[in-house]
């Protein structure tokens, strides 16, 4: 059993709450019957050439921030399109509202927690640690079955030459090690400029300093359609990490100035034209219908820099914090002839579940190591009657459990939120604002009919409080929670510089 709190679930005899998968237009040509398992773990296809995978990823892209999730001041056409033509879902979670750890669990199908990687790692000061050389990724996963592999933009699971992509499964790296707006010189004044150090490369190797951020989104969008072209005859796995709309915001001449929204709306225009960019190659080289393309965000909007920040409307809170705007984040996938067209999905899942997904639809040898993520194929194949298997999901903020969900239910713990963005000191024009410390209660939340979680019914519901806080401890005794001193029997080590970190 995968995920840390399965066993224990059944074994509480739990029931779960889940919230149907509706499809609002059911497709004829579904999978099944069309895999099937052999020996070992892996999958193998019986009806279908392997599918191409894409994954598109941006950087702190609020909930609300595409047109088909309720976005103001700017459009996306091409995400719109993409949904329509796909499945939208309404409950995607990411494993922690912040950046390493939720990159780290998109590729490993892992909680941070458990790959002892923090919620963000240094960049440009000497960071010595990084994601387990050890841990399994897509890349390595499908690499073994003879894929291509690529990611292109940012990675930010280790700067050391020891921890970048090629080390990974990945054939081929342009991008930036880390944020937009790190390196040697972090001053606020460097970040805004540019020009902080930040390294561009290729490969492992180091091919310029300060590249302009303007044209960071054209060149991987660029670079990106020449991967496709070159790999149309086989099968191969592209990773699309943007740098945007993470800080410093930055725009080609082409979008800057498009949108009433201002420069954070021009950076999302973009971003949706680059998209585009990817689908119209995939037609172009003939390759629609087997290429399976996942579209999310790393965490929510990052509220502290006001104007530069998006919208996680109607959720609550953003990047840092535990709140559903930290955390739930906008997600479409579309796979021509097999996800059903204009389908949307409520149904709990996480981007923990990518990598056991692709093992199911594309063939693969799932890591010997435990994961968290679950096969969510029925989900997105809108298969009759498919559920959430997740029998819950956990709110972490790095190595505090603040809050456990099951169905619709979320309880949220006493603890104490310093990365609160105070409202009347918000950034703008690319500055950072001032944070402030919340103090926050013990709450149980309705998620369905109280998106904004600014009702408690904890005293109206205590069995149901009583429920969650039991699935709580499931999570504490294998991850950990430093806000009760407790270690977790199922972390593993992170990746460390000999000499450094032992």
């Amino acid at each position: 059993m995968n995920a840390p709190d399965v066993g224990a679930c059944l074994q509480a005899k739990i029931k779960m709450i889940s919230i149907p998968c509706h499809r609002l237009v059911f497709a004829a040509l579904l999978l099944a019957g069309s895999l099937s398992f052999a020996a070992g773990g892996q999958v193998q296809p019986a009806a279908l050439a392997r599918p191409n995978v894409i994954i598109i990823l941006t950087d702190d892209h609020g909930y609300a921030d595409v047109g088909t999730y309720g976005a103001k001041g700017f459009k996306t056409p091409r995400l719109d399109q993409m949904a329509s033509e796909g499945m939208r879902f309404t409950d995607f979670y990411v494993s922690t509202p912040a950046c390493s750890g939720s990159r780290a669990s998109l590729l490993t199908g892992c909680y941070s927690q458990r790959l002892s990687i923090p919620a963000v790692l240094g960049g440009g000061v000497g960071e010595k640690i990084g994601l387990n050389p050890e841990e399994k990724t897509i890349a390595r996963m499908l690499k073994e079955q003879g894929y291509a592999t690529s990611i292109v933009g940012k990675w930010h699971l280790g700067q050391h030459p020891k921890f970048l992509p090629l080390n990974y499964g990945f054939d081929e790296f342009l991008g930036t090690p880390y944020s937009n707006d790190t390196g040697p010189d972090m001053s606020m004044a460097a970040r805004l400029a540019g020009k902080t150090g930040l390294p561009m490369i290729e490969g492992n190797r180091v091919t310029e300093t300060n590249p302009d951020q303007r044209y960071l989104t054209k060149r991987y969008t660029e670079r990106a359609v020449d991967f496709i072209t070159r790999h149309k005859d086989r099968p191969f796995f592209l990773y699309l990490a943007y740098n945007m709309p993470h800080t410093p915001l930055a725009v080609s001449e082409r979008f800057k100035g498009t949108t009433e929204r201002g420069l954070y709306g021009d950076v999302i225009a973009e971003i949706d034209w680059s998209v585009g960019q990817v689908l119209d190659a995939l037609k172009q080289n003939g390759i629609d219908e087997r290429t399976l393309v996942i579209f999310t965000s790393d965490n929510g909007p990052w509220h502290l820099y006001g104007d530069h920040g998006g919208s996680a409307e109607p959720l609550r809170g953003g990047k840092k914090q535990t709140f559903d705007g930290g955390l739930r984040v906008p997600c479409i996938m579309r796979w021509p002839g097999r996800i059903p067209a204009q389908s949307v999905c409520r149904e709990l899942a996480t981007t923990m579940d990518v990598l056991p997904t692709v093992a199911k639809i594309a063939g693969g040898v799932l890591p010997s190591r435990r994961i968290d993520g679950v096969d969510i194929s029925a989900l997105i194949l809108g298969r009759e009657g498919a559920r959430s298997p997740h029998p819950c999901f956990y709110y972490y903020w790095q190595k505090e459990l603040r809050a456990v969900r099951q169905g619709k239910w979320k309880l949220q713990f006493p603890h104490v939120d310093t990365q609160a963005p105070d409202p009347a000191r918000l950034g703008h024009g690319g500055t950072r604002g001032e944070t402030m410390k919340v103090e926050h209660k013990l709450a149980l939340y309705n998620l369905e009919e109280n998106p904004g979680e600014d009702v408690d019914l904890s005293g109206q519901f205590p069995q149901i409080a009583e429920t969650l806080s039991a699935l709580a401890e499931v999570a504490r005794k294998d991850l950990g929670d430093s806000l009760q001193q407790r270690t977790g029997e199922g972390i593993r080590p992170c990746g460390t510089v000999k000499g450094v970190i032992e």
